[in-house]
């Protein structure tokens, strides 16, 4: 039985990829007790017997785990912003491209990637590498996600019962475009300029959706939303993890209405296409405590370690 440690398990991510892997007979989840949480040689032995460690932790304390270990046996998983775009750690998207499951299995330091950078990634790089789009692209994109994304912190603030009426409505943020996860954003779907972008935190607890607006203007070559939505499909048509609907994706609609908690509870993206032979919008809808961070950890933890992809992970 193979022995995973989640440094940061009392947070949301951690409490989440606990969740996930208690009822599994083929790992074994090493604990420490509260009292010593904070106490750096009870969590250096920890992260030097596991075999795997997960990092759900902010960024400092990231390195500061990194720093503790010495067991060149002990592989990680960093679910924080710290090693994302860092060189000799792979970011652990198996769906980038046709290597990175090869990637994410063969080494020892892996990056689990950002909510909104997943489905930004996702519904960007293969109009990149089609030729759609150019990597110089100036791109806008916006999303909306529940508000479990911002930790316990904000999960408690819009639990109050006498919270501040702002927190029932939807609200922008990161407005001067330093979102930490523009870099990744960048770097991983080949652009050379980061994209204009505007994350929404509404009032519900999970469930996202990340948009992208494309005008011909923008785009290297010609192509209508019909184009796109194929090109799309057949890019991911292997992928189990990614659901391509038909083209308008009308089923997704609830009276023309496109909700954010459609692929809650599950490791699925929706990947929708909507649009005419002008303009076109890419949807893509996943839960930001599944696909987009506990999700996505468990299915890297189960290529890192060797085992089915999705062993424990469900997709509908």
């Amino acid at each position: 039985m193979l022995r995973v440690f989640i440094d940061g398990q009392a947070g949301t991510t951690g409490l989440e990829i606990a969740s996930r892997l208690s009822g599994r007979c083929d790992i074994e989840l090493l604990c420490i007790a509260d009292a010593d949480r904070k106490d750096s040689e009870a969590r250096r032995t920890l992260l030097n017997e596991a075999d795997l460690v997960i990092l759900c932790l902010p960024d400092k304390a990231a390195f500061e785990a990194i720093a503790l270990l010495d067991n060149p046996r002990t592989k990680v998983l960093d679910a924080s912003t710290a090693h994302r775009v860092a060189p000799n750690w792979i970011y652990g998207l198996p769906e980038l491209d046709a290597h990175q499951r090869q990637r994410i299995q063969t080494s020892p330091r892996v990056s689990n990637p950002g909510c909104y950078a997943t489905g930004f990634i996702l519904a960007t790089k293969p109009l990149i590498a089609a030729g759609v789009l150019a990597p110089d692209a100036r791109l806008v994109s916006f999303a909306v996600s529940g508000y479990s994304g911002g930790g316990r912190a904000m999960i408690d603030a819009h639990r109050c019962a006498d919270r501040t009426p702002s927190l029932a409505t939807p609200r922008g943020y990161s407005l001067n475009q330093n979102h930490k996860h523009l870099p990744e954003m960048t770097h991983f779907a080949g652009l050379t300029n980061p994209p204009l972008f505007t994350p929404v935190v509404g009032n519900h607890y999970k469930g996202m959706v990340v948009y992208l607006p494309l005008n011909p203007d923008q785009l290297a070559r010609q192509a209508n939303s019909a184009d796109i939505h194929a090109l799309l499909a057949e890019r991911y048509q292997a992928e189990p993890c990614i659901d391509v609907a038909p083209l308008g994706a009308i089923d997704a609609l609830d009276d023309g209405f496109l909700s954010p908690i459609g692929a809650n509870d599950t490791n699925r993206l929706d990947l929708m296409v909507f649009g005419d032979a002008d303009q076109t919008l890419i949807a893509a809808r996943f839960d930001n405590l599944g696909k987009g961070a506990s999700g996505a950890a468990v299915q890297n933890l189960n290529l890192m370690l060797g085992m089915p992809e999705l062993t424990g992970l469900v997709l509908k």
